[in-house]
């Protein structure tokens, strides 16, 4: 008949005792919640539930990055490798130039070099559309789909470095989501002010080494492998340096602001093996000449390599702050941005706008929950108070478990919070039901709920496990505000399962081996 193992019983209890434990945090004030953040060890449950942008407060950034100039990027590498290819190969041709979204050049002796060139444009990236004419140009281009990989590449990329550097400043939770092609969703809830968000956002601290143009002078136009850079620290002087990078910011892998010989600020790096050889060439091969340093196309340092430097670390001195320092080192630990990032769209929401909505919320909980107690009363009496036992620790579970996994919690996250309460006691209805019509069927009250449970179980998880797979749709489809729902959704259905059928079937056993009732009132 009714029987729970005693394992399931240590279980629920615990459960229950661990559930409570994780959500008390979130109804003690602020300064408890603060002591209880700073004194109590890490391991004990003291997280609260964080709150999105529409109940905290905070601010919108809509960025577009722009991938058109990356791509215009890449071609003027392929063409750099092109050129160097075909020298290598000693193929001749005229008109080398980038396009669009590829390179063109026309050969000379068509017949005798046009299987080597097909061979060194295939080998120049994946995927190209290689059409050779017959007066001899040849035409590589990227396709649709290889366009589409490296713009989802530019995003993800992108992405990545944004939640490094956000993250960094402190920012609680940001949300970091791609929209279209070429657009990327920033929420900070908190920060109300993101115009030091966005200078940061705006460096794509793209950091590369090079070398001066020994035959360049201060007047002199730049050759086709020489580039004009200004410099930071004079302004209005440049510097001519050859195209050709030396060493690149992704063999950093560590920078931090610190002070040189003469108390100035200044920033420390660290290259990986690679970098650390490649450096360790360059200053041996190069003393006594200067060696650019170029973030984002100004020289912010040139230096006279007075030795060679061959342990990986190196620092970057000039009329830095400390301020700048300190950001700069963010900017190179983070990583350089792929492409530029614009903000074009903003929104902010106030403190007092998401207090608002989460006083509402609590409203709308509270009724929401006193009206399914009510209800349950009225309907099934003690059976009906269990029930409401059990929906209470519902509620818990699930403030217990965004506690536990800092899963945010939005305005339409209430809303499913709410919704879960009315649906938490459908699977005590169903029981409930059940055995009402077992008795009026004449069956003795044990056996009655012993049917209940049994016959009415198939149904309960039918019908749970249809709106989990809604759920799961919603959070894997939907962005934003719909997988705020669909998370508080979930959780809810998960511990409205376990509450029904483990906390309330224990509460009515333990009850009816007490009280021995004669009779239930249904």
């Amino acid at each position: 008949m009714l029987y729970v193992e005693k394992w399931k019983i240590v279980l629920t209890v615990l459960l229950c005792v661990l559930g409570i434990a994780y959500a008390v945090p979130n109804v003690l004030s602020p300064a408890r919640q603060e002591w209880v953040q700073t004194h109590l060890p890490e391991w004990m449950p003291k997280k609260t539930v964080s709150l999105g942008l529409d109940l905290q407060g905070g601010s919108h950034l809509l960025l577009e990055a722009d991938t058109e100039a990356v791509i215009a990027e890449r071609m003027e590498g392929m063409v750099d490798a092109a050129r160097k290819e075909l020298a290598a190969g000693k193929i001749a041709y005229v008109d080398l130039t980038a396009k669009k979204n590829g390179i063109s050049f026309r050969l000379r002796d068509l017949d005798k070099d046009r299987a080597a060139a097909y061979k060194v444009a295939s080998n120049l990236a994946e995927g190209l559309d290689i059409q050779i004419a017959p007066d001899g140009t040849l035409s590589a281009n990227m396709t649709d789909a290889g366009i589409t990989a490296l713009k989802t590449q530019i995003i993800g990329q992108s992405i990545e470095i944004i939640r490094r550097r956000v993250d960094e400043t402190g920012t609680k939770e940001p949300i970091i989501q791609r929209q279209g092609s070429d657009r990327i969703v920033l929420q900070m809830p908190g920060v109300e002010n993101p115009d030091e968000i966005k200078s940061r956002l705006r460096e794509t601290a793209k950091m590369t080494f090079h070398l001066p143009d020994p035959e360049a002078t201060p007047t002199s136009r730049p050759g086709p492998l020489s580039l004009r850079l200004p410099m930071k620290d004079s302004p209005g002087a440049t510097m001519v340096v050859r195209k050709r990078i030396i060493i690149s910011g992704e063999m950093l892998v560590n920078a931090q602001s610190t002070f040189d010989q003469n108390q100035r600020p200044a920033v420390s790096f660290k290259f990986d093996s690679i970098g650390a050889k490649r450096f360790c060439d360059v200053t041996r091969e190069n003393i006594g000449k200067p060696f650019a340093i170029v973030l984002d196309g100004t020289i912010i340092s040139a230096p006279v390599i007075q030795s060679a430097i061959c342990g990986g670390d190196g620092i970057i001195t000039g009329s830095f702050t400390s301020q700048e320092t300190a950001e700069l080192s963010l900017l190179l630990r983070s990583g350089a941005l792929p492409a530029e990032l614009k903000v074009i769209e903003e929104r902010s929401v106030g403190p007092t706008l998401g207090s608002d909505s989460v006083e509402a919320g609590k409203k709308a909980t509270a009724v929401a929950f006193a009206l399914v107690c009510v209800m349950m009363v009225a309907f099934y009496g003690l059976l009906g108070m269990f029930a409401n036992i059990a929906l209470t620790f519902n509620v818990v579970f699930i403030f217990a478990i965004l506690s536990l996994f800092q899963a945010t919690l939005t305005l339409p996250g209430i809303a499913g919070i709410v919704l879960t309460i009315g649906m938490a006691v459908d699977a005590n209805v169903l029981i409930y039901e059940r055995v009402r019509e077992e008795l009026r069927n004449g069956r003795s009250i044990l056996s009655s709920v012993d049917a209940g449970y049994k016959q009415a179980m198939s149904t309960i998880v039918d019908s749970n496990l249809t709106t989990l797979i809604v759920a799961l749709i919603l959070f894997s489809f939907g962005t934003g505000p719909v997988k705020g729902f669909a998370v508080s959704m979930s959780i809810g259905i998960v511990t409205s399962m376990f509450s029904a059928i483990m906390i309330t079937r224990l509460i009515i056993i333990t009850w009816l081996r007490k009280a021995r009732p004669t009779e239930l009132v249904l």
